[in-house]
């Protein structure tokens, strides 16, 4: 399955000058949603995904996604995997497990995402599942932006990764775009502005 056609085919691999949610620049730009919003499509690569991580045998009981960008993402995965579907979402900044989802003592769950970048939004609500006594087997996602080693790939783990390294974490493809802080960013240098069409932005 070539990944990177996929997200060229539905206009979801953008090519520009891209501020990040971690503040950082970029002349490329992901944009799962696009992907996502043919239900085939999502379909096809969460079961690409889940076979992935059948195949290694790790058991799961329940999927959770940080909103708002893993939500289809998870919720097609967990369906695939057969297995339950909660999420996480941000209230006044903070990441919560709401609206009467309850996580067991000891309840395998995997985090999953559309992206991971660092991951570092999946741990926020790996942070909290684990609060409510769940226990973190694993992370998925659809792209891996390439500064976390995931499963089957021979990219090295980078310094900012915040996923643990005791746990698998599966992705179909790695992207590794060159990433630049603000002061610098050579688009930025060359007089053009950054836009942010991720769903903080827009």
């Amino acid at each position: 399955m070539n990944i990177k056609k996929i997200y060229m085919d539905a206009d979801a691999l953008l090519e520009g000058h891209f501020k990040l949610s971690s503040g950082n620049h970029s002349q490329f730009y992901l944009q799962s949603a696009k992907v996502l919003e043919d239900p085939k499509t999502a379909k096809l690569l969460a079961e690409s995904l889940a076979k992935q991580i059948k195949d290694s045998g790790l058991k799961i009981d329940t999927v959770c996604a940080p909103a708002l960008g893993g939500l289809i993402a998870g919720f097609a995965l967990a369906t695939a995997l057969d297995v339950r579907f909660i999420f996480a979402e941000r209230v006044n900044g903070v990441m919560s497990i709401r609206r009467g989802f309850e996580v067991a003592q000891g309840e395998k769950v995997l985090m999953c995402e559309d992206i991971i970048t660092t991951g570092g939004s999946a741990m926020e609500a790996a942070a909290v599942v684990k609060e409510l006594g769940g226990t973190i087997v694993g992370v998925a996602a659809l792209a891996n932006r390439g500064f976390c080693k995931r499963a089957h790939s021979d990219i090295t783990t980078k310094s900012n990764c915040k996923l643990p390294q005791d746990i698998p974490f599966f992705a179909l493809a790695d992207f590794t775009f060159e990433m630049y802080a603000p002061d610098t960013c050579p688009l930025c240098k060359n007089g053009s502005e950054a836009i942010k069409p991720g769903s903080r932005g827009n």
